[in-house]
Parts: C-alpha cells; structure tokens; sequence
C-alpha cells in the first residue's frame, strides 16, 4: 500500500494524513509536489486520470482516489476509533456535514482559491470576478457552521468524527487563502482551537 500525499496547504491529503493519525495507521507514502506540477505527470495521471492528489495505491495495483474514498476504505479496514459513525442514525448525520462541508463551505473557498490566488494565475480560464464573488459566499458559510456548533462539541454530535477532519482542513486551507473566520463566530474558533489541539492535527 502506498499513499501518494501532497504537503500542506493542500487540504485534501491533510484529511487523510489526519484520518490514519486518529487511527493510528500507519501510511507508507510518496510526496507529490503540486508545486512541481508532478500531479500532471503522465505516470500519475495513469493512475488517477484527474491529475490530482491524494490517491492511495493498494498492493494488488487497485487505485482509490478522492480522499474521503479513502478514508471510507481505512474505515472499512480499521474499523476503530470509528469515525463515520456506526449506527444508521450517526452514520447518516457525519455524511450529512461532511457533504455541508463540501458543498456550503469548500467549493466557495475553491472557487477564491482558483480565480483570485498568485498561487493559480497561471491556471487557463481563470474568472477574478467569479472569485471575488465566492468572498461573501465562505464568510456566510462560515457564519452557518458557526451557529451549527452552537450546542454541540462537534460538528456531528458529541464525538470527534470525519466531519470534523472534513471542516478543520476547509477553515485551514481557507485562511491559507487569505479568508478568515469572520467576528462574531465564537463557536467557530472554539471548536477550531478543541479539534486544532489533537495531535493529529498536525499530520
């Protein structure tokens, strides 16, 4: 088995890095340098035809891309601590905020990522309106997961789960950017300092 990882700021394969440390998994890997454009490389893109990272290579030549694909097979494989939950009820509120997280919170901040950052300028079809107008778009999605955590330690209930893993790489990555949490969300910046200071955070 072998991880092909990408260093921070790139939050995807920080999920997974900080997936197998909550698991206590070891993941023998291989840096791939985004900076490097190796993602693009033809021997990666023959194993994930997306030209991204992480992807994670099994002994009999399977490929998983996509990492929360992954960590749903080191779930299946390492079934404790669980972190996608295990009855129907928990198992269906992780993926209901891990898809939030995705979809209220991560594509905006892709989309200020893509269109706006010197990191990107030289992407083809960059849009610095369209990005600028994704600024607004975080800061409200931000505010929502803010009054989510209003009565709860964690995003999904009472326990550290995936979901979390999912919302603390978006915040990361998005103050990496350039977008800070916005005044006001005091919840936000509790639970960030709570799930911040387990040591898997720093995988």
């Amino acid at each position: 088995m072998l991880f092909y990882d990408s260093p921070n700021p790139a939050p995807n394969p920080r999920r997974v890095r900080i997936f197998a440390a909550e698991k206590g998994i070891e993941l023998p890997s291989r840096e791939v340098s985004i900076v490097g454009r190796e993602q693009k490389a033809p021997d990666f893109v023959a194993k994930n035809p997306r030209g991204q990272t992480p992807i994670l290579e099994l002994d009999d030549g399977t490929v998983i891309a996509e990492s929360v694909a992954i960590m749903r097979y080191l779930e299946a494989e390492h079934p404790e601590p669980p972190l996608f939950g295990t009855t129907s009820r928990e198992i269906a509120a992780i993926e209901m905020w891990c898809r939030r997280v995705e979809m209220i919170l991560m594509f905006p901040v892709a989309a200020v990522w893509v269109h706006t950052h010197p990191f990107t300028a030289a992407l083809p079809g960059r849009n610095a309106e369209w990005g600028e107008a994704n600024r607004p778009r975080v800061a409200d999605a931000m505010r929502f997961f803010d009054e989510s955590l209003g009565a709860r330690e964690y995003l999904a209930g009472d326990a550290f789960t995936a979901a979390d893993i999912l919302l603390l790489t978006a915040i990361d990555f998005a103050k990496f950017v350039g977008l800070e949490m916005p005044e006001g969300c005091a919840n936000l910046g509790t639970w960030h300092d709570r799930v911040s200071a387990r040591p898997s955070a720093d995988a």
